[in-house]
Order: C-alpha cells, then sequence, then structure tokens
C-alpha cells in the first residue's frame, strides 16, 4: 500500500513499549509510539507505522540497524531516542558516540522527514539510575545541540517532572508503567502539535508499606530486575537478543 504519511519509530525498549504490556501485539506490548500513531493516522485514510526499536539496543546498534531501514521506507515523520543503553555502560565515551548519533541524524535529515528527538530522563529520584546524571546531561546538551543543527523537534523529557511519580513507572523501575507510555504519547503529540490527547489513568491508592515489607520489596527488585540488568551490562549481553523488530514494514495503526 502507498501511504501518504509514513511514520517511522527508532530506538530500544523505551520506544519499542516496554512496561506497557499487551500478549496481542508483537513482542507483547504496546507502548507510546503506538498510541502516537493511532492518534496521527485518525482522519487520514493513508498513514503508515512502522516500529523498528529493539530492547536492549545501543545507539550504534540503533544507527547500524534501524536508520538505513527506516529510510528506505520513505519516511514523513521519524521519532529517535538512543543512548540510555550505551550511558549506563560501565565506560562511555560520549562526545564519540554522539558523532555517530549526529552522522544517522544526518541521514535521516536527508530524507526531507519531521525529526523528533529526545533527551534523558533525569533519574535524580533513584538511587541506582541517579549516580548517571553527569552522563546524562552531557548527552542531552549534545542531543539539543543535533536537533538545533538539523532542525529536529525535541522531546525534552529530562524535564518531565511528572516522571518523578512512581506511577509512571513499571514493576522493574526502569520502563514506564502504561500510565507512562499514555503520557509520554502526549507529550509527544504536543510537540507536533496535534490537536487532542489521550486520558492518563490515575494513580491507584495504595497503602505505603511498612518498613520491612519495603525492605523486602527492594530486595526482590534487586533480585529479580537489578542484578540481572547489571550482568547483562557486564556480560555485554542484552535482553533483545534474537528479537526483531515488532513493525519492520509500514502498517496501518
Amino acid at each position: 500500500m502507498d501511504f501518504a504519511a509514513r511514520y517511522v519509530a527508532l530506538g530500544d525498549s523505551f520506544t519499542e513499549g516496554l512496561g506497557d504490556p499487551d500478549p496481542s501485539l508483537p513482542n507483547g506490548v504496546r507502548g507510546w509510539a503506538d498510541l502516537v500513531a493511532r492518534q496521527l493516522a485518525e482522519g487520514n485514510g493513508s498513514f503508515g507505522y512502522a516500529n523498528l526499536a529493539i530492547r536492549g539496543r545501543k545507539l550504534r546498534q540503533v544507527m547500524a540497524e534501524q536508520v538505513d531501514a527506516a529510510v528506505a521506507l520513505q519516511p514523513t515523520l521519524v521519532t529517535l531516542y538512543a543512548g540510555a543503553n550505551d550511558i549506563f555502560r560501565p565506560k562511555v565515551d560520549i562526545d564519540r558516540l554522539m558523532e555517530d548519533y549526529e552522522a544517522g541524524i544526518a541521514k535521516l535529515s536527508a530524507t526531507g522527514a519531521t525529526l523528533l528527538l529526545f533527551t534523558g530522563f533525569d533519574a535524580r529520584s533513584s538511587k541506582v539510575f541517579g549516580t548517571m546524571r553527569g552522563r546524562t546531561a552531557i548527552y542531552n546538551e549534545l542531543v539539543r545541540e543535533i536537533a538545533e543543527k538539523h532542525g529536529a523537534l525535541l522531546v525534552d523529557y529530562w524535564r518531565f517532572g511528572e516522571y518523578h511519580d512512581w506511577h509512571m513507572w513499571a514493576e522493574d523501575r526502569m520502563h514506564m508503567s502504561t500510565a507512562g507510555h499514555i503520557n509520554m504519547a502526549n507529550r509527544v503529540l504536543a510537540v507536533l502539535e496535534h490537536e487532542g490527547s489521550l486520558e492518563v489513568p490515575a494513580p491507584v491508592s495504595v497503602p505505603q508499606p511498612a518498613k520491612v515489607a519495603a525492605l523486602r520489596a527492594n530486595a526482590r527488585w534487586a533480585r529479580e530486575h537489578a542484578a540481572p540488568w547489571f550482568v547483562r551490562r557486564i556480560t555485554g549481553k542484552s535482553s533483545g537478543d534474537g528479537l526483531s523488530p515488532r513493525y519492520p514494514q509500514l502498517i496501518e495503526p
């Protein structure tokens, strides 16, 4: 089918949709990009959507695997968020990394598509991930500079205070919850100046756990989520090993 408008989403777990489960969909997730695509498609009878993002992908992998594939789809809109999986590795040269990022952005910009980029989240609320705030701040300044240079739109995730509410995060405390994804879809639609928004589910009132219960919950999180995450980073393995993109070709959302 020849689509008049073509949206291609690139990146890692953030864009693949982790934290917003839907067993009926490819890879078992939905996510903000699906929601944005559906909103943009309303009233547009010729709208195509592809999502090439795969969880665990590092920035250079995204550039190598997804940019040329996106260009081949002749997009009119491209969203890209990549780099978080590099920032949290033991060692990273952010300046060199962002040279490759800009090269990918230049390729995408040459298509004439509208580009929309993201800054990284300010994880000051997390005792674990907050240690990387300095790296993320440097990454963000370089993203802002590249966005300005190439005329890209920017979703400034760093400044979104609502994400300091744990309601916006999934059980693994690493990926946005369903509410977080819906909220991000609204943020993206606002930057795209698209009328209308989605209703974000209200937080469920949960009694504050007793100190012992909270310690047990933290220990369970460390065992079930944090420890495997750290092991993957040390061993060079990825949660996305063996996975394919959810929508490698344009579909009607």
